[in-house]
């Protein structure tokens, strides 16, 4: 490690929840100046096609818990400084909100490091996304007043204190992450007593052409959702304000099994092929 090295600048960018159009002006800008972009998979492939300058190089990054390949975040963090040390602008695009579960912790830890110059660029994370698109207001007079994002991917990262407290309180609840782990969530907060009028919506694929929604009372999950298999990414929102969906929603559910973001696999992902024909994408 050299502090006397003369690095780029790596930008840590928010790509928006899915929809392309939720992209913030100031993160196309830095794509349109970018020499490398280090992209996740939760990002739209026509935000790569439409908004990256035509000679820079995509690096796919993507991640995938617990289910098919991944990159690790330790070699993101090489890439990181490695790509600063040889071109003036580097781009690390995030899915939703580069603040919001994102690894960022590690990727500043690590640009501090090496004394390399950043900026962050804030997005629309997947909560606001998934609630507006579902037309369910997260705060709503008489109904919440705050809201908490909480993600539950391993038993081991939620105590029974705070489960208990959770299953208590008139927060709008939302769960990045969690898809696969929902009937434990739904198993958590019925045995500590949640109050039955806090019903229980499962978003998936939010804000893109594909998105679905399913909502049911807590009680009820058993009966109506525990055996449906979610597609990624899948955003879980608990509270008195799910009400609200059937009154004010404004999309309907697309009645398709299809991914808007292709799951990762040992091939040539499909982004890939299509973003190949305008500029090198290389994996990492």
């Amino acid at each position: 490690m050299s502090l006397n090295k003369n690095y780029g600048k790596v930008i840590l960018a928010s790509a928006g929840s899915g929809d392309p159009e939720l992209v913030t002006l100031k993160t196309v800008r830095w794509l349109q100046e970018a020499d490398v972009v280090l992209t996740d998979r939760l990002v739209s492939k026509e935000i790569l096609e439409t908004y990256v300058r035509k000679e820079a190089m995509i690096i796919y990054v993507g991640k995938q818990c617990r289910r098919g390949i991944s990159t690790p975040q330790q070699s993101i963090n090489e890439m990181l400084v490695s790509y600063a040390e040889k071109y003036k602008t580097v781009v690390r695009l995030k899915g939703g909100d580069t603040s919001i579960f994102s690894n960022v912790l590690d990727e500043l830890e690590t640009l501090v490091r090496y004394g390399i110059p950043y900026e962050i660029v804030p997005g629309v994370t997947a909560a606001l996304g998934a609630a507006a698109y579902a037309g369910i207001p997260l705060t709503a007079r008489g109904l919440s007043v705050g809201v908490r994002l909480l993600t539950y991917y391993k038993s081991d990262i939620v105590s029974e204190d705070v489960w208990k407290e959770l299953a208590q309180t008139d927060d709008t609840l939302v769960f990045y992450m969690s898809g696969e782990t929902l009937s434990i969530v739904v198993q958590k907060f019925t045995e500590y007593k949640i109050d039955p009028s806090k019903l229980l919506a499962v978003i998936e694929q939010a804000t893109t052409p594909l998105q679905q929604i399913h909502t049911t009372g807590l009680y009820a999950y058993d009966d109506t959702l525990k055996d449906k298999k979610f597609r990624s990414p899948a955003l879980v929102i608990i509270g008195k304000v799910v009400a609200l969906h059937e009154q004010f929603a404004w999309l309907p559910n697309v009645d398709s099994t299809a991914h808007y973001f292709e799951p990762l696999t040992g091939r040539v992902s499909q982004l890939e092929e299509t973003v190949k024909g305008k500029r090198h994408v290389s994996r990492a």
